[in-house]
């Protein structure tokens, strides 16, 4: 009989024990990966080293630096820029660590933590263009371009002053067709082009130096619309690498 009731006792625990566990994945226990998407064609912020076949970078370093302060780990995956948002939408990946600018079109879809480093965009025209631009209504009749999925080819679209405007799938192609005088100019991450500039990376091509940005905007790290939990849990771990200067040493190593 002792047996017995030994034996009934242990199954309740185990019952108890499933409820708990079934009770804890009902609530949404916060995962131990992410998976985080990059792109492989943003140097300085995420480029794809073909040494290691692995995507490196300022906001590379920046998420695996806020894993390590958050507790969690992530895995970080490649993606074309203009399918980031759409595939943290359908679940393909869960954070987007890019140089993606915080805009209110984007707000609308998507959330973004708070801010990890902030800059504009940079005007590019051919190396032997002397003439001084300081706004975009200096190139007002011309043809210019910008990578898609970027605010700067939004911008160029609704300011509506142009010949016309171009849409790239990478700022290679657009500082490619800018060099050869396909375009007059173009529009693009100011940190970006500037680092890609000094490694001889886009050749023929400058960035226009009395040129003053007018969207200057946040870089986030973006999370699925409502994902609050995870948006705490990386905003708490983003305050702890700035307060212990993890952050500043990170901007500080990939020059921006």
């Amino acid at each position: 009989m002792h047996r017995f009731i030994r034996r009934l006792h242990h199954i309740a625990l185990g019952f108890c024990a499933a409820g708990a566990v079934t009770l804890a994945a009902a609530q949404g226990a916060a995962p131990a990966t992410y998976n985080v998407g990059a792109t492989a064609t943003g140097i300085p912020f995420t480029f794809l080293d073909v040494k290691t076949n692995s995507i490196q970078g300022m906001m590379v370093d920046t998420i695996q630096a806020v894993a390590k302060a958050g507790g969690f780990q992530v895995n970080v995956q490649q993606t074309v820029f203009s399918a980031l948002i759409p595939s943290l939408t359908s679940n393909k990946i869960d954070i987007v660590s890019a140089a993606m600018l915080k805009t209110p079109t984007r707000q609308q879809v998507v959330d973004f933590s708070d801010p990890v480093y902030s800059y504009g965009e940079g005007l590019i025209v051919k190396a032997d263009d002397a003439k001084a631009y300081a706004t975009l209504d200096d190139l007002k009749g011309e043809i210019v371009g910008a990578q898609v999925g970027t605010v700067f080819l939004d911008m160029l679209q609704k300011k509506g002053i142009f010949k016309e405007v171009r849409s790239y799938d990478s700022v290679a192609d657009m500082t490619r067709d800018l060099a050869l005088g396909r375009i007059k100019a173009g529009l693009g991450d100011q940190p970006i082009i500037a680092y890609q500039i000094r490694q001889n990376t886009f050749q023929g091509v400058k960035l226009a130096e009395g040129y003053k940005p007018s969207n200057v905007g946040d870089v986030c790290l973006v999370v699925r619309k409502g994902d609050t939990a995870t948006l705490e849990r990386l905003n708490k771990a983003i305050a702890a690498i700035k307060a212990d200067g993890t952050l500043a040493q990170i901007v500080k190593k990939w020059g921006i």
